[in-house]
């Protein structure tokens, strides 16, 4: 053994039941709010030298169950904790801090140790990948380290790992190894259990989905049956030209068979920015994969806005740490999970200057403890106690003439959650002004999250206000007779009026129109392999037939010698052909 380890293993798995969080909400101990020190946690002797790195305790409290969740974060070949993991003063490096200020939890960042392949890479090809030795030891070693210190206060049934490459292989070789420790995993650019280190840039012949589950199953054995709660999350960039991006889809099919039974696939969904993510469902409705297909990207760890952009790290892309907290906030199978509140109804009453907003709420998991209200108006209001319970209703004197909207959200008593807003319509307080609304209010050019407004010019406007069922969008008049309306859902349908703003004074509002966002989706064509094809879930083996998905056609043989080109002309349905 390459250490020693208190108290064991074995001994924490059994006793996790033991460790489940209380059924009271406490306050669990707020940490510094930095980065750490650099730390020397263990031995490995082994792969040589010490495990080194870094962690981040928040000062925020856990948003799940009480206690906060711990996630190991493991940098890919050539890296290092501290020059690409952790928040530096310059950027934000993998951008792990906000994610963990929002969810309360505990990030985590080692060092890889030894030489491994060479640049100190995570030792995913291992033959010998087992609970006591090596990488797997040492970082199994670490997260009871975390688990079992009772100041960081870590639900064990809110243990994460994550990874790009050989950090990527490393987190699916520690899923599958101690699925009884990790509820999920993410999963970027890694190469699945199995596969040599001369294999990263293509799938060898005959190493299939099925080929990577079985060898996860077998590094289980007996903590198979956990699998039955673990979920994960595997993300790919379509310009990475060093880990093959058949792995990716190939990942997420692995984990789906090794967890076994049936799942739906769901329409892909945007994640911005240049993302694409396609949820599959167990048969209980349980999300329990997810493929993110980032466009443009090559081999990086996607950061989003404010990461370090460079050496393997892409801050113009998706924000992958706030998506995998969130993913697995979600859909963690191992904690009783509490909707948020609900807003039943708001609305708004007006009697001389006196507004008064009263609004309903309910709460599965307790009850409501605050109600906002948000007013936007000549005398705007933001009031974050407005009252609590089942229902208020309360009063806002002396507000000055003209037109109002505003918006209504509950917090609940459990975890502090928040309602999806409630939103009140515009209305008037004072008599109709004497200016009035434009006129020729239409609906423009429209694109899958945006609509373009124009309006024929009012005369004495000085600007204009535009409303979006029934709230106003615009934070300043709009200068001229031209808005355009963003970060909208595809294929929705949005209702619109304007106002006329003259000096200090306001207009009603104009007649409604209507717009309509277009689809999110846009055809693509890809011309591969049959095999390359169902590798990359665009079809299906059938009695050795490659058939696409959607229209079944047939492909002919599967395997690597017939090419196909395919058109995705709708989400998960392909023709044979090229794109219209």
């Amino acid at each position: 053994m390459a250490f020693r380890i208190t108290p064991t293993l074995a001994a924490w798995g059994a006793s996790l039941a033991l460790l489940a969080p209380a059924a009271a909400q406490a306050q669990v101990q707020a940490g510094p709010g930095t980065w750490s020190a650099n730390q020397t946690w263990a031995s490995d002797t082994v792969n040589g030298g010490a495990l080194t790195g870094y962690y981040y305790w928040p000062a925020t409290q856990p948003t799940l169950a009480g206690k906060r969740a711990l996630v190991i974060v493991l940098h890919g070949c050539a890296m290092t904790a501290a020059g690409d993991v952790i928040d530096k003063a310059a950027d934000k490096g993998f951008n792990w801090k906000a994610a963990a200020d929002q969810y309360g939890a505990v990030i985590v960042a080692p060092n890889a140790t030894g030489n491994v392949y060479g640049s100190h890479c995570w030792d995913y090809a291992s033959t010998s990948h087992n609970r006591s030795t090596g990488h797997d030891g040492i970082l199994l070693d670490l997260v009871n380290r975390f688990v079992s210190n009772t100041q960081y206060a870590i639900d064990p049934k809110q243990v994460y790992i994550a990874g790009l490459s050989s950090g990527g292989g490393q987190a699916m070789a520690l899923g599958c190894i101690a699925p009884d420790i990790f509820a999920g995993t993410g999963i970027n650019a890694g190469p699945p259990p199995g596969t040599t280190t001369s294999q990263i840039g293509f799938v060898p012949s005959g190493f299939t989905a099925t080929t990577a589950s079985n060898k996860c199953k077998s590094l289980a054995g007996s903590y198979a049956p956990s699998f039955s709660t673990q979920i994960a999350s595997v993300i790919w960039g379509t310009n990475d030209y060093t880990v093959a991006q058949a792995y990716g889809p190939m990942d997420a099919a692995a984990m789906r068979l090794t967890y076994g039974g049936t799942y739906t696939k769901g329409a892909a969904v945007t994640v911005p920015t240049g993302g694409s993510n396609i949820p599959y469902t167990d048969s209980n409705g349980k999300v329990r994969t997810s493929e993110i297909t980032v466009t443009g990207m090559g081999h990086a760890w996607p950061a989003g806005t404010g990461g370090q952009n460079g050496h393997y790290v892409d801050a113009t892309k998706v924000n992958y740490p706030m998506f995998l907290m969130n993913f697995w906030y979600t859909n963690n199978l191992r904690v009783a999970q509490v909707p948020p509140p609900v807003m039943s109804s708001c609305s708004a009453t007006v009697s001389g200057s006196t507004i008064t907003v009263s609004g309903a709420g309910s709460s599965a998991g307790g009850s409501v403890t605050s109600y906002k209200v948000v007013l936007d108006g000549p005398t705007p209001v933001n009031d974050a106690a407005a009252g609590s319970g089942a229902s208020f209703s309360k009063a806002y004197a002396s507000r000055a003439d003209g037109n109002y909207s505003g918006t209504v959200t509950a917090t609940d008593s459990a975890k502090g959650l928040t309602s999806a807003v409630c939103n009140i319509p515009a209305f008037l307080v004072g008599p109709p002004p004497a200016i009035l609304p434009p006129s020729g209010l239409t609906v423009g050019t429209r694109t899958a999250s945006s609509i373009a407004l124009s309006w024929s010019a009012a005369s004495g406007a000085t600007g204009y206000n535009v409303y979006r069922n029934g709230v106003k969008v615009n934070a300043s008049p709009v200068a001229g007779t031209a808005y355009t309306d963003t970060g909208l859902a595809a294929s929705t349908t949005y209702s619109y009026q304007a106002s006329t703003v003259a000096g200090g004074s306001e207009s009603g509002l104009s007649g409604a129109v209507q717009g309509t966002t277009a689809s999110a989706f846009t055809c693509t064509t890809t011309n591969t392999s049959n095999y390359n094809h169902v590798q990359a879930g665009r079809a299906h083996d059938s009695g050795g037939y490659a058939l696409a998905n959607g229209s079944n056609q047939n492909m002919g043989l599967n395997n690597t010698f017939y090419t196909t080109t395919l058109a995705q002309t709708s989400a998960g349905y392909y023709v044979i052909g090229n794109c219209p």
